[in-house]
């Protein structure tokens, strides 16, 4: 249930930037965009901003050639809305200390790790997707969930949920997607464009990737490094490998360790972990300094590729034996 401080602090700000985390997911854009539809319909001009550049998948959503980078996201807001993070640290560089430490942060999130870092936080771990959570707040501010903002909204739902595959589809999760389908939403093609298709250059990363792949006690992982990104043209994204490495049937936890460089130049690894229903990868990732669900995490790590591996492989193979044990 929505707290009247969220609505009552949406209404009371006019000037409002709108962001979400790295490494952005659809529910990432969905609830960016959809918030901005949101509030575009309660008479403001909300601004959006992402640290990364929009993948095409995501690029032909409505709203989404209007979202800013880092360099252009500028100091005067009333609000800053933080939308599906879990932590204050994963939104990147479009958050900057210097010009944002005096805005207020409105949260609204679905991750259980969540850290509460706003001075007002909505979080509901019961929720599928953060998208699920902006219809409920659509309902409160009497916002119509029909055209783009339906269509985004869903967008977030389907892919949080693998279109309606994971453990947290609900029976309320469906009335949703049902309500945003009679909105206009078209079920249909944000699967199609999301989940079944893939580009040429990343065909030629997994083909390189999958080399390298390595099991060992229930656990399944591979690395990704810069050079076979750029040798697979430039492949910026690895099309979430390790949803597809968790369906090896000997694996009960999968990683992926992409090489990365921070603003700085410096080195950093990319984790993204998933986990078979029975197994929980959110304590991992939070350990590290990241976050996310049971089944499906992530965080930023400093370092190496070898030196990110060396840490995180054995936490992983730590958490797999006690959670085998109990089971």
């Amino acid at each position: 249930m929505i707290e009247p401080a969220v609505l009552d602090t949406l209404r009371g700000c006019d000037s409002i930037l709108c962001i979400s985390h790295v490494s952005p997911d659809g529910d990432a854009y969905g609830s960016l965009l959809g918030m901005g539809w949101l509030l575009r319909h309660l008479g403001k001009d909300p601004v959006l901003a992402m640290h990364d550049k929009t993948p095409r998948e995501f690029q032909s959503m409505p709203g989404a050639r209007n979202i800013i980078g880092p360099a252009k996201v500028g100091g005067q807001y009333d609000l800053i809305v933080v939308l599906d993070t879990s932590s204050l640290d994963r939104v990147g560089s479009v958050f900057q200390p210097e010009l944002h430490r005096q805005i207020p942060l409105l949260v609204i999130d679905h991750h259980v790790t969540n850290t509460y870092f706003g001075a007002v936080n909505w979080v509901a771990p019961e929720c599928a997707a953060t998208c699920q959570m902006l219809v409920e707040l659509a309902d409160a501010l009497d916002v119509p969930l029909t055209g783009k903002l339906a269509d985004c909204l869903l967008t977030g739902i389907v892919t949080d949920t693998l279109s309606f595959r994971t453990s947290n589809t609900t029976v309320e999760v469906l009335e949703v997607a049902a309500r945003l389908m009679r909105g206009g939403a078209d079920l249909v093609n944000i699967t199609q464009r999301l989940l079944n298709q893939r580009s040429f250059g990343l065909f030629k990363l997994w083909g390189q990737v999958l080399q390298h792949v390595q099991l060992e006690d229930g656990v399944i992982w591979t690395t990704i490094s810069l050079e076979e990104m750029k040798r697979a043209g430039d492949q910026t994204n690895d099309g979430q490998l390790s949803s597809t490495l968790i369906t090896a049937v000997e694996a009960d936890i999968s990683a992926t360790f992409a090489e990365k460089r921070d603003d700085q130049g410096r080195p950093v690894v990319e984790c993204s972990l998933r986990a078979r229903p029975g197994f929980n990868v959110a304590a991992v990732a939070f350990a590290f300094g990241g976050g996310g669900h049971p089944a499906a995490s992530g965080c930023t790590v400093p370092g190496t590729l070898q030196e990110v591996t060396a840490l995180v492989v054995p936490a992983l193979k730590q958490v797999r034996q006690e959670q085998s044990a109990q089971q």
